[in-house]
């Protein structure tokens, strides 16, 4: 059971955005530049989620735990940045329902914020292009704090900005990443079916409501 909150904070890639088609592109055209296997986007799909520099790791070792040898990421993470400055928004999507549930969200008087792990510099540009960076007062990066989720700096940041009480507070993600932040942060916590958590049902991390679409939006918070 979900209680009506005062705001909703809104994670960006596996929630509003399916940013894996840009990532995946990037990352291809990286290991290809140092003679390595392209890895696809399939298995990109698993990498996501943790930001990019994460990604660049789990690329350069075909796997989602471990570390590479320091000097090929050196090698490797600017000419991935170079690609993704290029290619932030060019295959990206918004998925079906974001739209129609940033609209109810608006019309039913939320305060909405964005809180995500990636860096602004990609972050902004994604939004704008996509159309839907001015509907949110407070957009905070994963380089605009000295903390990105699962540490609940970001989310209680949000909540101080808009002076509401973190139990009057929400967040919309999709990954164990999002779970974690929100219950340290006392939020409740509603998320993604379709979104980025490494291969795993999000329902096994126990949010507070598991949803399809954003357009079910409307239905759990009334």
């Amino acid at each position: 059971m979900v209680r009506k909150p005062e705001m909703v904070l809104i994670d960006v890639d596996g929630t509003l955005v399916d940013s894996v088609p840009d990532l995946a592109w990037c990352v291809d055209e990286m290991m290809k530049k140092l003679d390595m296997p392209v890895r696809g986007e399939a298995a990109v799909r698993n990498w996501v989620g943790n930001g990019v520099e994460r990604l660049v790791r789990r690329a350069l070792l075909n796997q989602l735990d471990g570390e590479p040898e320091e000097a090929l990421f050196e090698q490797a993470y600017p000419i991935f940045l170079d690609l993704y400055a290029e290619n932030t928004s060019k295959r990206s999507v918004l998925y079906p329902g974001v739209r129609e549930g940033l609209d109810y969200l608006k019309s039913a008087g939320y305060k909405l914020g964005c809180v995500t792990n990636k860096a602004e510099q990609f972050t902004i540009p994604l939004l704008r292009d996509l159309g839907i960076h001015d509907e949110f007062e407070i957009i905070i990066c994963g380089d605009t704090l000295a903390e990105k989720k699962p540490h609940p700096m970001p989310l209680l940041h949000a909540a101080e900005y808009f002076s509401v009480k973190p139990d009057n507070a929400m967040m919309l993600g999709d990954s164990m990443s999002d779970v974690k932040a929100a219950r340290a942060a006392g939020f409740q916590i509603v998320c993604m079916s379709y979104g980025y958590n490494h291969g795993v049902d999000i329902r096994d991390s126990n949010p507070d409501a598991v949803i399809d679409s954003m357009t079910e939006l409307q239905g759990v918070l009334e």
